[in-house]
């Protein structure tokens, strides 16, 4: 009887007993809802990105809400984005009854293209929602910079973006110091560090922080924690409409240990982006990721396009019958059912690019444990596929 292939999933978090020691603490200590251990994260997190505030939530989605709800947007607004991009993007837009404006991504990668975002702004255009799409930073100077000449607020989706990096002003900068307004992280097990499930906004403003912290507590005037501690008796007041969008304290134990982990996770993913595209490049019509001279990807996936001759889901599905898990590339938006009607977005030009970046690019097994024999095989069993091993051949029937 024939061996199985060894599995190759497509990530895998990096866990072990420090988490588990961390949830243990909090667990024991009897406070297991947002309080002490969200505090410190809030702030470790702050640090390390180099931002005044730092505020925890329950997801990315909600901190989009949070983030896009602060600077203002409401409904028959509009806000300019990618369709290129996890549903949540715009879905995070509707919640407040907002419009998806979206613009097509840049010419060789899988961001928002700056030159197209100016032409899309229109008197309603209430804030401009940039993608660090797969870890990869966006060009934010320039977007950053029409934001400002329009006096159009910038927040940034760097759900995938913890550990990545930017060039600004002539230093290496960690993306959410802010450099927009808003910026909104995800702790979702695909992401280079996981809460389970998780996020965190970061600003600079006073104003925006703690409106965020209002909000994320039902608008809850006094907190748990103050209520907690206080010496006399205190009632609390909802003098809004807020949100149940707390993080937990197991949450956030487990994601001060992932935070510690953090530079070492990025500077092995780093090693193992560089050993991909090594082993890639140069192969007939492949397209392996580009890194600008100005950004340092955390490389939270490694997403491959492919020639337009060979078929997206069976190069998938020859390589998930030899034990290779994959994924599509990024979705695009404008595409699913729930934006079918034509009030549930706008298309500020074509969208060719987005839609050929869906067809064509697959996300490859990325994760810190993968060893370089791990992605030596990978390789290997991809370019073992007979489209991409004998492209010229294919061709010509």
């Amino acid at each position: 009887m024939s061996e199985a292939p060894r599995q190759i999933p497509v990530a895998r978090p990096v866990l072990d007993e420090r988490e588990v020691e961390a949830v243990r603490r909090v667990i024991l200590s009897g406070w297991v809802t947002q309080g002490p251990e969200v505090a410190a994260f809030e702030r470790e997190f702050a640090d390390f990105v180099g931002s005044a505030h730092a505020c925890a939530v329950s997801n990315c989605t909600t901190a989009l809400h949070l983030a896009l709800r602060c600077v203002g947007v409401g409904a028959g607004d509009e806000v300019i984005t990618v369709s290129h991009s996890f549903i949540a993007t715009a879905n995070a837009i509707r919640y407040c009854g907002a419009l998806p404006v979206f613009v097509d991504i840049e010419a060789g990668g899988y961001n928002i293209d700056p030159d197209l975002v100016e032409a899309a702004i229109t008197p309603r255009t209430r804030a401009i929602l940039c993608v660090h799409q797969l870890g990869m930073p966006c060009d934010l100077r320039r977007i950053a910079d029409i934001g400002k000449r329009h006096a159009i607020p910038v927040i940034e989706d760097a759900a995938c973006a913890a550990g990545s990096e930017m060039l600004w002003d002539g230093q290496w900068q960690r993306i959410g110091k802010p450099h927009g307004d808003i910026a909104c992280f995800s702790f979702h097990p695909r992401k280079v560090v996981t809460t389970g499930d998780g996020g965190m906004l970061t600003t600079a403003s006073d104003e925006y922080d703690r409106k965020f912290r209002l909000w994320r507590q039902h608008s809850m005037s006094v907190p748990d924690t103050v209520r907690h501690g206080a010496k006399q008796v205190i009632s609390e007041d909802y003098p809004e409409i807020g949100y149940n969008y707390r993080m937990t304290d197991v949450q956030a134990a487990i994601g001060r240990e992932q935070l510690k982990r953090l530079p070492a996770l990025v500077k092995r993913r780093r090693a193992l982006a560089r050993q991909y595209t090594r082993r890639l490049s140069g192969v007939a019509g492949l397209q392996t990721p580009i890194e600008p001279h100005w950004a340092r990807s955390n490389w939270q996936s490694y997403c491959l396009t492919l020639p337009g001759w060979i078929d997206q889901r069976q190069t998938m599905q020859a390589l998930l019958n030899r034990g290779i898990s994959t994924r599509r590339g990024v979705m695009n938006i404008h595409l699913e059912e729930a934006y079918a009607g034509c009030d549930t977005h706008r298309a500020a030009a074509s969208l060719e690019r987005s839609v050929a970046a869906q067809q064509r690019s697959v996300i490859l097994p990325f994760f810190a444990q993968m060893t370089d024999a791990d992605v030596a095989l990978v390789v290997e069993e991809l370019l073992s596929i007979p489209a991409i091993a004998e492209p010229a051949a294919l061709r010509a029937v």
